[in-house]
């Protein structure tokens, strides 16, 4: 059966179109119609951290009645490989567990060896745009209040930023929650900024208008133009929590998953490592980069326009925006050159 509202993304690895099955689609559209224009008060409530929570644990930590066939049929339902996972089956006896696997990374989601190129953070399917209007891929305050995002008391941020480039990274249940170092750099700043909890379905991001910058969220602001950095300037990597993710877990390590550590300033941060960990749900990471610093990789500006494709993102904005689906680790950007900058090679 089609689905009344659809949403595609385009798959990195064929560039076909794939209709997305949406997670509690119905249930998210009457929350952000009917509920939030008739009863603020129980919206309010159903964003609350405290509900996210309780919505979480009744969603997640129940345990399968029979673990060994349940999580097979869970795994099935919803397309998760269970070989690339650390651990045997019979460990996953709730859903939590299942969403909150490792999986062996360093083998199964290989990273470009060019020093000056960008990954991805995430498992995740991702918008890239320019806060520049002079840049093709111009998209202002739709998914997000610039300002806002970063918080409004860290200006210096905000000015390093202006007019540079930003990714958005949608992070839906049944992909590894993870995140990775997009680039390797020192850590220049992290701080949490608190929030609410709107979901990331696309339906709700497209009624609410900007709930990324509305929603708790950790910033880490990294310099890479420092030795054994990827120099592409400093780069801040946002990671937004959502409807049911009751915390972000700060967990970086540079070896696989062992000895994991709280991310700090001064530290050095390894491309390509475990960073943080989404509780169960679905969840953003939005990277932002300098102005004239990096440039997409041709497919995912090439995608984010294409008209074969529906997307809910498309309808809402009056503009087409489509999302392509990448691994994590995966090329997103390359640096820029001084030479390339006034070329636009």
């Amino acid at each position: 059966m089609k689905p009344k509202y659809p949403h595609q993304y385009v798959d990195r690895r064929t560039g076909q179109a794939v209709t997305e099955t949406l997670t509690a689609d119905p249930v998210i559209r009457a929350v952000y119609s009917n509920l939030r224009e008739n009863s603020q008060l129980v919206f309010n409530l159903l964003v609350s951290k405290q509900m996210s929570w309780l919505l979480g644990a009744l969603s997640y930590d129940f345990p399968f009645r029979r673990p060994v066939m349940d999580a097979k049929k869970f795994l099935a339902a919803h397309g998760i490989d269970l070989t690339e996972s650390m651990d045997p089956l019979c460990r996953f006896d709730t859903f939590r567990k299942v969403f909150e696997r490792r999986i062996r990374y360093w083998l199964l989601r290989p990273m470009p060896e060019e020093n000056r190129m960008v990954v991805a953070p995430a498992d995740a399917k991702v918008i890239p745009g320019s806060f520049s209007q002079q840049d093709s891929l111009f998209i202002k305050d739709k998914f997000f209040k610039f300002p806002e995002l970063l918080g409004r008391d860290k200006a210096g941020w905000c000015q390093t930023f202006a007019g540079g480039d930003f990714l958005i990274c949608r992070l839906t249940p049944e992909k590894y929650h993870y995140n990775h170092t997009p680039v390797a750099g020192r850590v220049a700043d992290i701080y949490e900024i608190s929030g609410k909890y709107h979901s990331c379905n696309p339906g709700a991001v497209v009624k609410e208008v900007t709930p990324h910058s509305k929603n708790l969220r950790v910033v880490t602001v990294l310099d890479t133009d420092v030795p054994g950095g990827t120099g592409v300037g400093r780069v801040a990597m946002v990671e937004v929590a959502a409807m049911m993710i009751g915390d972000i877990v700060q967990c970086y390590s540079p070896e696989r998953y062992d000895n994991p550590r709280s991310v700090r300033p001064g530290m050095l941060l390894e491309k390509g490592c475990p960073k943080s960990l989404f509780r169960p749900g679905s969840s953003t990471t939005i990277l932002m980069f300098e102005s004239g610093r990096i440039r997409f990789c041709r497919d995912l500006r090439e995608n984010v326009g294409r008209k074969d494709v529906i997307s809910r993102f498309s309808s809402g904005f009056g503009q087409t925006l489509v999302e392509t689906d990448v691994a994590v680790r995966s090329a997103v950007a390359q640096g820029i050159d001084d030479g390339d900058r006034d070329t636009g090679n």
